[in-house]
């Protein structure tokens, strides 16, 4: 029982009742280019979007350790449980996506972050959900992308 009496989450569940994630403003962490070169192609900025996935890496770790000591060469036991913290990660960022009523998202950053000592591995997808709005009438995109090749 929490020292002042009550469920110190009651306030916080209170409060997230009466947010519309649909609604009102929204952060993005796209560029003013990317911003204009979305809304150019006719896609809508409708929010920020992230999938979390965190790992311990319990006995394995341990067990790796003293393998990397005996063998040279990938791990893949470590590489697998990565891969699948980034998928997982992934999926999450998607259906926040998905709720908002988002056809994709664009300008996904991944981070991974070790904590305690290499016990823990936290794998963050960070993009912005877009929805296909279209152009007006008669009008269409103008912008590009240059990607210098020297």
């Amino acid at each position: 029982m929490p020292i002042f009496g009550g469920n110190p989450q009651d306030p916080i569940d209170e409060e997230l009742s009466r947010y519309h994630p649909n609604q009102g403003a929204f952060t993005s962490d796209l560029t003013g280019q990317e911003f204009w070169l979305v809304l150019d192609k006719g896609y809508l900025p409708v929010g920020l979007v992230l999938g979390n996935c965190v790992f311990s890496m319990g006995a394995m770790r341990d067990h790796l350790s003293r393998l990397r000591a005996v063998f040279r060469g990938e791990l893949s036991a470590f590489s697998q449980l990565l891969y699948d913290a980034r998928a997982l990660a992934m999926k999450r960022m998607k259906d926040e996506a998905d709720a908002l009523g988002a056809d994709g998202v664009v300008g996904v950053h991944l981070s991974f972050q070790e904590m305690h000592d290499g016990q823990i591995v936290e794998v963050t997808a960070v993009g912005t959900a877009v929805r296909y709005v279209g152009h007006p009438e008669g009008e269409s995109g103008h912008g590009s992308v240059v990607i210098p090749t020297n």
